[in-house]
């Protein structure tokens, strides 16, 4: 009997197999529920903030005639958040399986968008913090109600610098057909002579735009915890210190996640060239972590006016007042946010003060007697 095996059968097909792009059962699961829960999402929030920035914007409409500072910055940031808003349709429709299907100019509009709203909100709660903290100093106040042009110059040189800054956005971003995934994706792609460019504008992104304002939020902040806990300051003061710390840290716990996701990208990103182009293609776990991160940096700017309402008393009076219909003629600022406001008097010191004075007068009078 033959007993030899021929195992040249077996051994002869040695060819190699690519699993990269392979895509397991899990994973079909796991895409097709982000492909329902970010649209959702991004519409309860579109909804939301279409309702309250609308109402926002309703309500410094009626209040034109007196106009203050606050109102200046408030109506910046609401106006950034609507142009945010107004890109959450077509991110939606990314989410789904159909992919990027709006062109390349939309796609480099949209992401322009996306980085303006954070640089804007980033950059303008720079400024207001930083004139709370100046207030709380005897004496020193950055904006003043008597000259807002350093004001307008502030929110102008913001917009500016938002727009400098989204350059590269405008420049580098294609809607490029993913072959391996058989979509079209909104994705960032360089030439091969520009491909230093990936790494200058992610520098710019990480250190002007988030890590630097970042920390100025974070020390003027702590100063001005700092400088309540020390000092016996006015109500007014301390009021707006109490708004102005809850917008830095909601907005901060919104967008710290999606930055630091987006820090740990750019040093493990890795490219894919086709034709002298190579195209940004995070590793699958990244690019899970970037869309929901991104997903809650999106409703921060529904959630801004629900902040006003629950911080601003003024504000919410006033909104009640105009859902009624009924007149609100109080001048009293509606934001609370003390930026540009002279502090009012404080009735308690002013008593104090008055009873001193006396009992220095009964002295004096007393010794001439």
């Amino acid at each position: 009997m033959n007993m030899e095996v021929d195992l040249d059968g077996l051994f002869h097909q040695n060819d190699t197999f690519d699993y990269d792009n392979y895509e397991y059962k899990d994973d079909f699961e796991t895409s097709a529920i982000e492909g329902v829960s970010i649209p959702v999402l991004y519409s309860v929030a579109l909804v939301i903030g279409l309702l309250g920035n609308g109402l926002l914007l309703a309500v410094l409409a009626q209040k034109r005639r007196n106009w203050s500072i606050s109102d200046t910055f408030i109506l910046h940031l609401s106006v950034a958040d609507l142009l945010l808003l107004g890109m959450l349709p077509f991110w939606a429709a990314q989410a789904t399986q159909s992919g990027w299907c709006f062109g390349s100019f939309l796609c480099k509009i949209s992401g322009a968008v996306f980085n303006i709203n954070f640089y804007c909100g980033i950059f303008l709660l720079v400024c207001i913090s930083l004139d709370c903290y100046l207030s709380l100093v005897p004496t020193t106040q950055l904006y003043s109600q008597k000259k807002p042009r350093l004001a307008h110059i502030s929110c102008l040189s913001v917009w500016l610098g938002c727009l400098i800054l989204t350059i590269p956005d405008c420049v580098f971003l294609v809607a490029h057909r993913d072959h391996a995934q058989a979509k079209t994706l909104c994705v960032h792609c360089y030439s091969q002579s520009l491909i230093y460019w990936e790494r200058v504008s992610r520098l710019l992104y990480h250190t002007l735009g988030f890590l630097l304002p970042a920390a100025a939020l974070i020390i003027c902040c702590s100063c001005i915890l700092l400088r309540l806990q020390r000092c016996s300051e006015s109500l007014q003061k301390k009021r707006a210190a109490m708004v102005v710390l809850p917008l830095v840290a909601v907005f901060l716990l919104c967008w710290t996640p999606y930055n630091i996701t987006l820090i740990v990208e750019t040093f493990r990103s890795s490219s894919k060239g086709t034709d002298n182009v190579v195209c940004s293609n995070p590793e699958r776990s990244l690019k899970k972590a970037l869309k929901v991160t991104s997903a809650l940096g999106c409703i921060h700017a529904c959630l801004r006016p629900l902040l006003y309402l629950g911080l601003c008393g003024n504000f919410r009076k006033r909104t009640l007042a105009m859902l009624r219909r009924a007149t609100d003629v109080s001048k009293s600022s509606l934001w609370e946010l003390g930026v540009g406001e002279e502090a009012l008097p404080d009735p308690n010191q002013d008593a104090e003060e008055l009873k001193s004075m006396t009992s220095v007068e009964h002295q004096v009078q007393s010794s001439q007697c």
